[in-house]
């Protein structure tokens, strides 16, 4: 069951809330009913990351070393392609 709720917000954050609720094709009650259902959701808690199973579906199981060097590899990279 809906309920009505009178909010007093700024001005400027009002208008800022309207343009991205309708760049992202949704009403602005919904946008705050979504936001505020995230923040009071005793699914997940704070410490508590959850994967999507999509996410999960990215991976192929193999893990970087912790010394790996992205910026040499990077380089070395470049280098090659430029030569």
């Amino acid at each position: 069951m809906d309920t009505k709720l009178t909010l007093k917000l700024d001005k400027s954050v009002i208008e800022k809330a309207k343009a991205y609720a309708s760049d992202q094709q949704v009403s602005l009650s919904k946008l705050v009913e979504n936001y505020l259902n995230s923040l009071t959701s005793k699914s997940t808690e704070k410490d508590e990351i959850s994967i999507t199973p999509f996410v999960k579906s990215l991976t192929d199981g193999n893990t970087i070393p912790a010394d790996y060097d992205y910026k040499k590899d990077y380089r070395d990279y470049l280098e090659e392609k430029y030569r």
